[in-house]
């Protein structure tokens, strides 16, 4: 029994040494340091080339590899702010492993790096008083299925006082899902900091998920107005007349936003569009041969803006939809920054609609 035992006992130690050989050595990255420079890690003793791409470079960048199989790259100087980024190892495209903040996004395998800077950005974690996040499932007859959305509610919230809240229906861009305008736009801290300011007024925000498939994808303008915004109103204390809701999204959400906003100009009060893809068969649907009554649009819709980078892909194409807007006596307001089809400037279209809206 005793030889038995020792036995067992080498061939446990055994197993535990070949285990801890194939285990990958706990390696730290990002590390982000106090001159806005930031180290990238990656380990393999297998792979032959590994190269890093974010949306801080300007073209991918080789790491180097030591004898013990880890891969870096110190990236200097990084303008703060919160980036995406990805390994591509052999050319397979792979999120960091030793980072648990992952972009939220169906398609893309990215991680997130936030360099904060000196000075407190407007989406940083801020000592002013915080608004909360609800996960919240509901009925969606349109579809004919339960689905999940997110509901930041303002610091202070009451749900059962006097106060009725204006509300804006935030939507992600294509691929994105209803986690990406907090895990990566940062929508509850950019309120909480404006809110603090008064740059904002309190509301509550409504981050459902605009992927609708396998349904036709222009079920969700249908979701929003029959299923969506039901909900809300019987579950929290909103205000129901169009002065105080707002719709706002970014590429596929922002051609979702035009979509939503101008076919129900009578419910939403303002429509705030972020790098809108407009190439689907419900745009052109809605906007082809597009005779609307501009008097009586300009009238429900206190403000309408259209927001872009002159880098985005989506440039040309949006351009030329503020002026088919302007070309119907819509009041369009177009917002152009610098800058491509990322996430940083959408955290710059939101501050600005945040200050805009139910004033």
């Amino acid at each position: 029994m005793k030889k038995y035992t020792l036995f067992g006992s080498l061939v446990l130690l055994s197993s535990l040494s070949i285990m801890a050989q194939q285990r990958p050595p706990a390696i730290s990255s990002p590390d982000v340091h106090a001159d806005n420079s930031v180290t990238f890690r990656y380990f393999s003793k297998k792979a032959q080339k590994v190269t890093l791409s974010g949306e801080f470079l300007k073209s991918p960048l080789s790491l180097a590899k030591d004898t013990s199989g880890i891969w870096s790259v110190t990236v200097p100087n990084i303008k703060p702010d919160i980036y995406p980024y990805s390994f591509y190892v052999d050319s397979v495209q792979i999120a960091d492993p030793s980072n648990t903040y992952i972009f939220a996004n169906e398609r893309f395998k990215r991680s997130i790096v936030d360099v904060p800077g000196n000075t407190p950005l407007v989406h940083s974690l801020q000592n002013v008083p915080h608004g909360k996040i609800h996960y919240q499932y509901y009925n969606a007859k349109t579809l004919g299925r339960t689905r999940d959305l997110l509901v930041y509610t303002p610091p202070n919230f009451d749900a059962s006082g006097k106060t009725k809240y204006p509300v804006l229906y935030l939507i992600h861009g294509g691929s994105d899902t209803q986690e990406t305008w907090t895990k990566v736009g940062r929508a509850n801290l950019i309120a909480d900091n404006l809110i603090a300011q008064g740059k904002a007024k309190p509301m509550i925000i409504v981050m459902p998920y605009g992927n609708v498939r396998p349904s036709p994808m222009p079920d969700f303008t249908k979701e929003i107005v029959n299923d969506i915004i039901p909900f809300i109103e019987a579950n929290y204390p909103v205000a129901t007349d169009s002065k105080n809701r707002a719709v706002a999204g970014f590429s596929v959400g922002g051609g979702q936003t035009l979509n939503i906003g101008f076919t129900n100009t009578d419910k939403f009060g303002y429509i705030c569009s972020y790098a809108p893809y407009t190439a689907t068969d419900e745009f052109k649907k809605n906007f082809t041969d597009w005779n609307p009554n501009a008097e009586l649009i300009n009238k429900h819709v206190k403000k309408f803006t259209i927001s872009v980078g002159t880098e985005d892909f989506l440039y040309e194409s949006v351009k030329q939809n503020i002026a088919m807007f302007q070309e119907k006596k819509i009041k369009v307001e177009p917002l152009i920054v610098s800058g491509g089809h990322t996430w940083m400037n959408c955290k710059l279209f939101l501050t600005h609609s945040l200050q805009e809206i139910f004033k």
